[in-house]
């Protein structure tokens, strides 16, 4: 079986750039005009999931709170650091988690809609 979340954003250059340049991940599809739909869908080509943005000419309005995150485990101890140089090569900075386990257990920043993505060391082998 195959993952897939879907997101409607409002900046997809921004979007792409963060998931891209920050977290390292490869646009492994993307589509123009689909009904009236412009996206990119996001990942690693072993990986059995992915992410799918999506936006229109309409203004998203997003309601979620601190608790909704996408938590992601680099599994060596390079990678981590890799993301951590980047996260402040581009300053972005980092945020305290509603959820304390995650600020003993990762690093958490907002992403260019403001939804919370967390970083997390402890599954490095």
């Amino acid at each position: 079986m195959q993952f897939r979340v879907a997101r409607h954003i409002n900046q997809l250059k921004e979007i792409k750039d963060f998931y891209i340049k920050v977290l390292n991940f490869e646009i492994l599809g993307e589509f123009q005009n689909h009904n009236g739909y412009d996206g990119i869908f996001i990942g690693k080509p072993d990986l059995s999931w992915h992410l799918e943005f999506t936006t229109t000419h309409e203004n998203i309005d997003h309601h979620f709170d601190e608790d909704d995150c996408l938590v992601f485990y680099p599994t060596t101890q390079q990678e981590y650091d890799e993301i951590i140089e980047r996260l402040e090569l581009h300053h972005i900075k980092p945020i305290k988690s509603k959820n304390p386990y995650w600020n003993d257990n990762g690093i958490s920043f907002l992403d260019p809609d403001g939804f919370v993505v967390i970083v997390s060391s402890i599954r490095i082998k």
